[in-house]
Formats: structure tokens, C-alpha cells, sequence
């Protein structure tokens, strides 16, 4: 179901044979968008078709106001006007791109900076679609202005600066779990939904479970698209998937894609795909870049150390390890 398609959710489908319904119009309504340049998806059950269809317009819409706020590649957009002006002023910007901004300091914090938005520092140097990618000298050049840092926050004005000149930010590893989140508590206090899935990308939250019956996540194989390596049942929870074979291209043997170490500028090597369980879906995408970049043995102390979390991460060679509590039992 994700724009990566590393993990689909069975039985997502409205109208799911089987569920029964509750009143003549009860039922299961959907709608997707390409929004953020990924596939949104929503879902939810109501007995309401007009208030579905409201529902679902106002996820759409919080979607399309988040992608036009915090897009890097629209040159209006307020995280643009940050790129451009905040090594020379603070640049004051609405309550919702602050929020994800500050939260992602957090997630820097938690991961000892693993995951870092200011990566973008050297990511803008990479090209996936035109296969291009910086030298050694110039990722040597910019690696001194990825630092979390160097983001000087002011919370009565909203405002964001830089401390140095250079500096970039990229929010894409953080943003649509983000909008997953506040999507889920807007079907619930303003529209009173009680179960339904949010997904943007490879970030997902779920609300409740699919009455009576768990969503359930396959993860898929990294290599083999068509084979699925475990499948996990789960309600009330955030899922993301992060992998190598998202926005990348090989040469010389090596893969250059779009998960960076922000301590070498570089596409880390030993992990191919990390799926991370946790309360919500901002958690989740947080820490599926962090465990990413740390590679299988820290990322998984990583997870250990954050209660709440679960993950399940593909190796280099295919292997693939489980935090302890999603650990197969024989």
C-alpha cells in the first residue's frame, strides 16, 4: 500500500465481504489522492455516507494544505522560504510546520542524531532520477552544516533560523507520518470515527481495528517484490516502512538512495528495509530512519531503549531480526 509498496495492509478494501453492517448504509469508504508525491490513502467505517464522504474530503485536504507548506520542491512553500532565508533572519512560519519541526529535533535527540533533517544539506546534491550524486569533496565540503543544531527555534514567535549559512532542511522523513497523526485525530473529534487507516506513503495510523478483525501489515521482501517475509496483526498503532529501493540507482556497484547517515553524507549499506510499530505514525517514521542509519545491532539497542516500539528490519543479506516484543514464538 505504500508508494515503495514494501508493505501492503490485507484487507483493506471497502465493503470487506464478511464484516456484516450495523445499519443499511454502514459500511467501509475509501478515497486516494496522489498528494505529497506518494499515494494518500484513507479508510474508515461509517453509518453515514454523507459524513464519510465529508470525512474523507477533509483528510484530502489537511494532505494537500501540508504538501503545500512543507514541500521542498514548491518554491512558495514556507519550509522553501526557510531553505532560502533562515541563515539571514528568523523566518516566522504557521503552528503546524513549526510543530513538525521542533519534533523532529526530538527524534534527532532520541536517535543521537541518526535521523536529522538537516541532511538535506548534502541530500540536495544527490540526484536519483538523473542518476546523479556528489564527490567525496563536496560531500566533505557541505557534511560540517548537517548538525540538528544549528535549528534555532523561537515558540512565542514561531520562527525558525539557522545557525550557520548553507543549511537545509528536508522534511520528507518526517512530515507525512506527521499529517497521518493529525489526520486520525480529526476523524475523531470532529467527524466521530472510531476505526479507520490513514497512510501516506510508507507511514500509516491506524484507529481501532477493522471490527473485530486486526489490520494486518505484510512486510514484503525487499529483492523479491513478490514474496512476503512476515505478516503482523495490529490495531491502535502507527507502521512505517523505510527502504533502499524507494529513490535510488546503482553504479559501480554500489546503491545510492535517498536514506542518508547524516555523519557521512552517504546511503548507509548494511540494512535494506526497516518497518517500525509504535503509538503513532510521526514515532514511527522518526525512528525507521534513525534505526535505518544505525544498521541492525544498534538499531534494534535503539528500540530497546524506547518502550513503545517495536521493529522488524531486512539485512544486507536478507536476514531479517525482530525487536523482542514482535519476536516469532514456535
Amino acid at each position: 500500500m505504500l508508494k515503495s509498496l514494501n508493505w501492503v495492509l490485507l484487507g483493506v478494501l471497502a465493503g470487506l465481504l464478511g464484516l456484516g453492517s450495523t445499519s443499511a448504509q454502514a459500511a467501509w469508504y475509501s478515497r486516494e489522492e496522489a498528494i505529497m508525491g506518494t499515494r494518500v490513502y484513507a479508510e474508515l467505517w461509517d453509518e453515514d455516507p454523507a459524513r464519510a464522504d465529508k470525512a474523507l474530503e477533509a483528510v484530502m485536504a489537511f494532505m494537500r494544505h501540508v504538501n503545500a507548506v512543507m514541500s521542498h520542491y514548491l518554491p512558495d512553500s514556507q519550509l522553501s522560504a526557510i531553505n532560502a532565508r533562515a541563515a539571514l533572519e528568523p523566518v516566522v512560519v504557521d503552528a503546524d510546520l513549526f510543530d513538525v519541526i521542533e519534533r523532529s529535533i526530538h527524534y534527532s535527540e532520541l536517535t543521537d542524531g541518526a535521523f536529522d533533517i538537516t541532511y538535506a544539506s548534502v541530500g540536495y546534491l544527490y540526484d536519483y532520477r538523473r542518476h546523479l550524486h556528489p564527490t567525496d569533496e563536496q560531500i566533505k565540503a557541505a557534511l560540517p552544516l548537517v548538525n540538528y543544531r544549528s535549528l534555532i527555534l523561537d515558540p512565542k514567535a514561531h520562527s525558525v533560523r539557522f545557525a550557520k549559512n548553507g543549511v537545509r532542511i528536508d522534511l520528507g522523513g518526517i512530515a507525512k507520518g506527521w499529517a497521518a497523526d493529525r489526520c486520525i485525530e480529526m476523524l475523531q473529534k470532529d467527524y466521530g470515527t472510531t476505526n479507520a487507516i490513514v497512510t501516506a506513503g510508507g507511514d500509516s495510523r491506524i484507529l481501532g481495528d477493522r471490527r473485530g478483525k486486526p489490520w494486518v501489515v505484510a512486510i514484503r521482501d525487499p529483492v523479491n517484490r513478490d514474496r512476503v517475509v512476515t505478516k503482523i496483526p495490529l490495531a491502535d498503532v502507527g507502521v512505517s516502512t523505510s527502504g533502499d529501493y524507494e529513490h535510488f540507482f546503482d553504479e559501480g556497484g554500489t546503491r545510492y538512495h535517498h536514506i542518508l547517515d547524516p555523519k557521512t553524507g552517504k546511503s548507509p549499506t548494511e540494512v535494506r528495509s526497516v518497518t517500525i510499530i509504535g503509538p503513532t505514525a510521526t514515532d514511527t517514521e522518526g525512528f525507521s530512519k534513525g534505526v535505518f542509519v544505525k544498521g541492525p545491532v544498534e538499531g534494534l539497542k535503539l528500540i530497546e531503549r524506547n518502550p513503545g516500539l517495536d521493529a522488524v528490519i531486512i539485512d544486507k543479506y536478507g536476514d531479517v531480526s525482530y525487536s523482542q516484543g514482535l519476536e516469532p514464538r514456535n
